[in-house]
């Protein structure tokens, strides 16, 4: 039996906790909702909270012996070994605004390392589905990575400049001018890596991300047959320091660490 057949209770739950997000996300979309500022200076909603708050009465219900760790709420250890990794709203910035860029992160990692992904787009009814060992779907379809034969032709995005130190700006425009960058997207958290799953952009490189930013993302990138790393080329996993880079074509890789000065 296969992680995938493994996994067929959990998938049906990711998809569970990703509907309950929703219906405690869309009510507030485009409302006057206000905002408070985290510690680290980035807003929070009701939004955020009650939906988080709804993805982990399902969990402690249904999976208690699983670890749980919620970009608000923080992290509940576990015995099991497995760990759901949640962000309600990835993009509130976004979400603020109005635009339809943001969405719902849900993962499951088993022993630190990233096996289920499920990115959601309440507003647009969007959902993308990634499981170790099967392909990527986008709404029960199979999505695919689109083909890059030359760096110079890609389609790089990021969420935003502001989220890079100097160094990192610097390595990161390295990258970008040596790829269509006058295509380049800014803004789109995680829709991106959703999009470049789908076969709309070649490659995402971000720094500063925490655990709960790009779990979920990794098996939707690489069951669309993708591949996501660091900036060095190592694989993600819970202890990664937040440098991602997601590539459609994994032929690029060694171009894109050339260019950012790691390879």
């Amino acid at each position: 039996m296969n992680l995938a057949t493994n996994l067929k209770a959990e998938i049906a739950l990711a998809h569970r906790l990703a509907d309950a997000a929703r219906r405690e996300v869309l009510p507030h979309f485009r409302t006057s909702i206000s905002s408070e500022a985290k510690a680290d200076a980035t807003p929070v909603t009701l939004a955020d909270r009650n939906a988080e708050e709804a993805m982990r009465r399902i969990l402690k219900a249904e999976v208690p012996q699983d670890g749980v760790h919620g970009e608000e709420f923080g992290v509940e250890e576990g015995r099991s070994g497995r760990q759901w990794v949640l962000d309600p709203i990835d993009g509130t910035t976004a979400f603020l605004a109005g635009r339809a860029t943001f969405g719902t992160l849900i993962a499951l990692l088993v022993d630190g390392f990233p096996v289920l992904g499920l990115i959601d787009q309440p507003v647009q009814g969007e959902r993308w589905l990634g499981v170790a060992g099967q392909p990527t779907t986008f709404n029960g379809r199979p999505a695919t990575t689109r083909p890059c034969r030359e760096l110079s032709g890609a389609t790089i995005a990021t969420t935003g400049p502001h989220y890079f130190s100097q160094a990192e700006g610097e390595q990161f425009m390295a990258l970008a001018a040596k790829t269509d960058h006058k295509r380049m997207v800014m803004g789109g958290d995680c829709y991106n890596y959703a999009c470049l799953a789908s076969g709309h952009i070649d490659i995402v490189c971000e720094a500063g991300l925490k655990l709960h930013d790009y779990a979920a993302l990794v098996p939707v990138v690489e069951g669309a047959g993708g591949m996501m790393c660091d900036w060095n080329g190592d694989p993600l996993h819970a202890g990664s320091e937040g440098h991602v880079l997601a590539l459609g074509d994994p032929a690029r890789l060694e171009d894109v660490l050339a260019a950012l000065g790691g390879g």
